[in-house]
């Protein structure tokens, strides 16, 4: 028998983050807190090239962090060159390195379209630069520092030199240690006024000598911190910070001593102690809850009084059931909002459900009901039992391969559903990230728009909304990824990538040696008049030249750096209805 699902109270929750915290098996911290930014004045304001370089750029490092931790990348045709490099410290874990790099990359976008920019999180360093800056150690346009405030020693002069002593010497010793480990290194002193800690590391790309220099330079720079409760120096080739904070995880060697033993005893037997007292607590609380539920179906919206519910809600404990309780094994993906299962229905039918994170507002096609009255929100949509196009055009291993008219019908499919979002309601709704894998294909193939966390809305009475960067990078509109512009314009242009994809059969973003972006290849085809080349080799030949051409070429406008030269979607689907 399953028992509908409380409602946790206050203690509940308290009991459960405790839980959590003490009983993790891992202390993970990306460490993300930015520690500085900086761009260059000098911009490119008209190379074209530019940001798909970047794009470039950010996705191979993004393949070479998640690997080995660190990563650089140089690209000098097209013009114009651009070189970068991202690292993050060595003591954080793979898991946490992702977390920090990925931050990283969002943030650096900000400094867009300046030719050179650095940005180093607590945990990670990312550049790009139109000059080659690797093996670089020390330049005077990049030595930064970032002090903090004064510690307070109350007029005692004696106790503030000891400090002032202390940071010196953990500052000596870091650059010493940091030579003989590879460039990283961890040092602290603890007893008197303040403990100390402090965290060295040098670039992969610089030699022993430049980190050396560099960590001495920044030592330099740190001292004129003191007496400042924490410092960091920002430079070239390495990166340092002392605090009187612990911010790192993993225990030095020489500090590993029976003190610090004791107290993690110590830790666990009050934390076992307050855990015993909260799930006792909890545990009542819950069983209350449990026995005025007794009897009372809290979910059923049989009697409701509302016309709108009864036509729309499920009760939660029918979906719970038709997905077998949420279980792993009927999870179809997941997306920005929520978890989505498959679910099968008394009648034998078929639904998609989703699991929402938070109650966020949904937009999307195919909705067909909704459970909100449970422990959680639910939406149920219309199953597609098919694949993505990503996993159909791009699956390892697939034997189908889409013809010419199939892949027309799909793009055919989604220029209209795009069409239906911008110009159907009084705001339009932009989907902000549109790509290969959210769009979904059934058993005929007919697309279907999926995945509308990212979505928003845009009033009639605004031409654009200024907001923060989210999305897929390669999709990206330019002045999007550079200024936050988010218009219906953003969603052509993602929409024009995706159409060279399907007819190209081949990503946007694939790191082959010698080889550019879909883009870039399809629009060099153009200039030499040979676009058809474009065309996927796996279609043989067999389809009609001139309609493939025309159908990259509106690929090719949707895809223009300015957004007023971008058809509107309306426009789009005259062009490829109006028989080429």
């Amino acid at each position: 028998m399953r028992f509908p699902i409380p409602k946790l109270h206050c203690s509940t929750w308290v009991f459960l983050i405790i839980f959590v915290f003490f009983f993790s098996t891992s202390k993970s911290d990306p460490r993300i807190s930015e520690a500085g930014q900086f761009c260059r004045n000098s911009t490119h304001t008209s190379d074209s090239n530019f940001i798909p370089n970047f794009i470039d750029a950010m996705e191979s490092i993004s393949n070479s962090v998640n690997e080995k931790q660190w990563g650089e990348y140089s690209i000098t045709s097209p013009a114009p060159k651009l070189y970068a490099f991202a690292q993050c410290h060595s003591d954080l874990s793979p898991k946490d390195c992702s977390t920090c790099f990925a931050i990283s990359r969002t943030k650096l976008p900000k400094c867009l379209p300046s030719t050179s920019a650095r940005i180093y999180l607590d945990g990670c360093f990312l550049a790009y630069d139109d000059l080659d800056f690797s093996g670089q150690a020390l330049d005077e346009d990049h030595k930064n520092v970032k002090c903090g405030s004064p510690v307070d020693f109350s007029k005692d002069n004696y106790m503030k030199e000891g400090y002032n002593l202390k940071v010196r010497d953990v500052i000596g010793n870091l650059t010493k240690k940091a030579e003989g480990n590879e460039g990283f290194a961890l040092v602290r002193q603890r007893g008197g006024v303040e403990s100390v800690y402090a965290l060295a590391q040098c670039w992969r790309t610089i030699s022993d000598k430049g980190c050396r220099d560099c960590l001495e330079e920044a030592g330099k720079i740190l001292r004129g911190c003191l007496p400042g409760k924490q410092g960091r120096a920002m430079l070239a080739g390495c990166y340092m910070r002392y605090s009187t904070a612990r911010f790192y995880d993993i225990e030095e060697e020489e500090e590993a001593n029976g003190n610090a033993d004791l107290w993690h005893v110590l830790a666990v037997i009050i934390a076992g102690m307050v855990i015993s007292v909260l799930s006792l607590f909890g545990f009542i609380m819950a069983y209350r809850k449990l026995q005025k539920m007794t009897g009372v179906d809290k979910y059923s919206i049989g009697t409701s009084t509302s016309p709108h519910k009864n036509s729309l809600n499920f009760k939660y404990e029918m979906l719970e059931k038709a997905t077998d309780y949420f279980n792993a094994s009927r999870k179809l993906g997941q997306g920005g909002a929520g978890s989505v299962f498959k679910g099968t229905l008394p009648d034998g039918s078929n639904v998609a459900v989703k699991r929402l994170f938070f109650n966020t507002r949904q937009w999307a096609f195919g909705l067909q009901q909704c459970s909100i009255e449970g422990p959680e929100s639910l939406l149920v949509y219309e199953y597609v039992p098919t694949k993505s196009l990503n996993q159909i055009l791009f699956g390892r291993g697939t034997e189908q391969v889409l013809s010419w008219q199939q892949r027309f019908n799909i793009i055919s499919g989604i220029a209209e559903g795009l069409v239906y979002l911008h110009e159907s309601y009084s705001e339009k709704i932009i989907h902000r990230d549109r790509k290969s894998s959210n769009i979904l294909l059934d058993e005929d193939l007919t697309p279907k728009i999926a995945d509308f966390g990212l979505a928003r809305c845009v009033g009639p009475d605004k031409s654009h909304l200024s907001t923060g960067i989210a999305g897929t990078l390669g999709y990206m509109a330019p002045e999007y990824l550079v200024r936050g512009q988010l218009t219906d314009k953003a969603d052509v242009y993602a929409f024009g990538v995706l159409v060279l994809e399907i007819v190209c059969g081949r990503k946007n973003h694939v790191f082959i040696e010698g080889s550019h972006s879909v883009l870039y290849s399809v629009y060099k085809h153009y200039r030499a008049n040979t676009i058809t080349e474009s065309v996927d080799a796996m279609l043989k030949g067999e389809y009609s030249k001139r309609e493939a051409s025309n159908v990259l070429q509106i690929g090719l406008l949707c895809t223009q750096a300015s957004l007023a030269l971008r058809p509107s979607m309306s426009e789009v689907v005259h062009m490829l209805t109006d028989k080429m």
